[in-house]
């Protein structure tokens, strides 16, 4: 039995793409989350054989979510499915440690060949993204742009506020001190010469860490 775990905010995503897991024999879900952190905590439940990711998730976006579940559930093949395709955006996950990277405009050609594909314990990428290219992108030294320079959780504290949460509530998220996150806070504004949070929220919708 091959069982995946779906993580979408979308609930008409998530029922088409257990539709597809379901038309397999032997094939199971047995989960479904729509934000970062039910994933996660389902992901640590579970251990599914793939995580099907969407890259632009509330609470913890598909890299984030991918470098946690690969730490806790290092077995598990991540396939990012998303709508969402540049070259940082794939590197990122990528270095997280993502096996699969799926854009959703090729999904009804392309999900079962992907979910077989990792299912087999091989990488699938979709449209420009191939597995010579999957060694040229680790292979390569990070860039430092924007999104390289913070930190994971630096990252997580940015996406948080930019989705309207207060460094209270982002505490309460992530599970850490409120000193911690205004550290953290304080930090990337200097990283990135930031002075309002407006310029935060706009640095964050500019690299896909949320939504427009």
């Amino acid at each position: 039995m091959t069982r995946v775990l779906i993580v979408d905010d979308h609930e008409i995503v998530r029922r088409g793409v257990r539709s597809v897991v379901e038309s397999r024999s032997g094939w199971q879900v047995v989960a479904e989350a729509n934000d970062g952190r039910e994933a996660l905590g389902l992901a640590v439940e579970h251990k599914p054989d793939i995580a099907i990711l969407d890259y632009s998730l509330p609470t913890m976006n598909g890299a984030q979510l991918t470098r946690r579940i690969r730490t806790e559930s290092p077995a598990t093949q991540i396939l990012i499915f998303t709508m969402h395709d540049s070259d940082v955006l794939v590197r990122e996950v990528l270095t997280a440690g993502a096996r699969g990277f799926l854009l959703k405009s090729d999904a009804d050609r392309q999900l079962l060949a992907a979910l077989d594909a990792l299912a087999r314990r091989q990488p699938y990428f979709t449209g420009q993204i191939n597995e010579s290219l999957l060694k040229l992108y680790l292979a390569q030294p990070a860039e430092q742009g924007e999104v390289g320079i913070l930190t994971p959780r630096e990252r997580e504290v940015v996406q948080l506020i930019a989705e309207g949460n207060s460094s209270k509530e982002a505490s309460r998220v992530l599970n850490i001190s409120l000193k911690t996150v205004e550290t953290h806070r304080a930090s990337v504004m200097h990283k990135l010469n930031l002075e309002t949070t407006a310029a935060l929220v706009r640095y964050a919708i500019r690299n896909k860490l949320v939504e427009a």
